[in-house]
C-alpha cells in the first residue's frame, strides 16, 4: 500500500522500497563540478553521472536493509506502515535480493572511472557510516544527525573526488552545515508531527533545543556561502568567472530558502526541508533560481 492505504503493483512495490524520489538527494553530486565550471567537459559530465549512479544504488541498498531490519517497528508507525516491505508489498526475499544487487552494482561503477580510489574510499565510509547509523547509532541523539548530515556531505564532495577538482574550503562548511540544517529541520518538524513515540531518539530533544540547533546551523551556513560566492581565489566561486555579479546574487535565494525551511520547521504542522523543496513551488523557483544564476554566472 501507499500512504493513501491504496495496493501498488510489484514493479511500483520496488520503487517505492528503493525510495527512488529520495535519489534526488544525490545530485549534491553535481553540484562540485557545475561550479567548477567544467560540468559539460566529457570526462567530468561522465564521472559525475558515474558518481550519481553509484550513490543511488548503495542508498536503495541500505534503504532496503533499513526497512528489513525495521519491519516490526514500521508496522506499528502512523506513515512507515505503508512502506513496501512493511505493508507487505515487496516480500523480504525479494528486498534482499535487490539489496544484494544493488549493492554489487554500487561497487562495479566507479570501476568505470580513470581514477575510482578516491570514490572507492567515500562509499565505503557512507557504507561504514550508514549501517553504523541502522545498527544504533540512530537512537544516540546530536550523533545521529551528524551521520545523517555526513551522508550529504559525501554525496557532494565525491563529485569533485569522482573527477578530481580542487574544491575551496568554504564550499567544505557550506555542505556540512547545510546538511546539518536539513537534517535538525527534519527533526523539528518531526517532534512536531510524529511525536516521540515512534521515533525514541527525539525523546531527547524539545523544541527550543532544535530551533537553537537550526539557527546555529543557518547562520554557519548562510556567513560560509557568502564567503565561497565572494571568494575570488582559485578555488572561490567568484574565481572562474564570466558575470562575478551573477554570482553573487545567489546569496539572495539561498538567503530566501534558509529562512522558508526555518518558517516551515517552526510552523504548527512541521514542514520537513526535504517536503518543502518536493512541493513548496517557492522554494522550487528559488532553486531554480539559484541554479540559473550560478549557471549564468560560471557559463555565461
Amino acid at each position: 500500500m501507499n500512504e493513501t492505504g491504496h495496493h501498488r503493483g510489484a514493479v511500483r512495490a520496488m520503487a517505492s522500497g528503493m525510495r527512488i524520489p529520495q535519489w534526488i538527494k544525490n545530485g549534491l553530486v553535481f553540484i562540485a563540478p557545475a561550479a567548477s565550471g567544467r560540468f559539460f567537459r566529457t570526462e567530468v559530465f561522465e564521472n559525475s553521472l558515474i558518481a550519481f549512479a553509484t550513490f543511488c544504488a548503495i542508498a536503495s541498498c541500505i534503504y532496503l536493509v533499513n526497512d528489513i531490519r525495521d519491519v516490526d517497528d514500521d508496522r506499528s508507525h502512523p506513515s512507515k506502515r505503508f512502506r513496501a516491505i512493511a505493508s507487505g508489498q515487496l516480500t523480504i526475499s525479494v528486498a534482499v535480493a535487490m539489496a544484494v544487487l544493488l549493492g554489487i552494482a554500487a561497487c562495479l561503477m566507479p570501476l568505470a572511472l580513470n581514477h575510482p580510489l578516491g570514490l572507492y574510499l567515500i562509499l565505503g565510509i557512507y557504507v561504514i557510516e550508514s549501517f553504523s547509523y541502522i545498527a544504533g547509532i540512530k537512537r544516540v541523539a546530536i550523533v545521529e544527525m551528524a551521520f545523517v548530515a555526513s551522508g550529504f556531505f559525501l554525496r557532494a564532495y565525491a563529485g569533485a573526488v569522482a573527477s578530481q577538482i580542487p574544491v575551496s574550503e568554504w564550499f567544505l562548511v557550506v555542505i556540512s552545515f547545510g546538511a546539518l540544517f536539513l537534517v535538525v529541520g527534519k527533526r523539528s518538524a518531526e517532534l512536531r508531527n510524529v511525536g516521540t513515540k515512534n521515533r525514541a531518539v527525539l525523546k531527547e530533544y524539545t523544541p527550543e533545543f532544535l530551533n537553537a540547533a537550526l539557527t546555529l546551523a543557518a547562520t554557519v551556513v548562510v556567513t560560509a556561502y557568502c564567503l565561497w560566492a565572494f571568494d575570488t581565489s582559485a578555488t572561490g566561486l567568484s574565481s572562474v568567472k564570466h558575470l562575478t555579479i551573477a554570482i553573487r546574487l545567489t546569496v539572495v535565494p539561498v538567503v530566501l530558502a534558509v529562512l522558508f525551511i526555518i518558517r516551515g520547521a517552526a510552523s504548527p504542522d512541521g514542514e520537513a526541508p526535504e517536503d518543502l523543496l518536493l512541493r513548496n513551488h517557492t522554494v522550487q523557483v528559488l532553486a531554480v533560481v539559484w541554479a540559473a544564476l550560478v549557471g549564468i554566472g560560471v557559463y555565461g
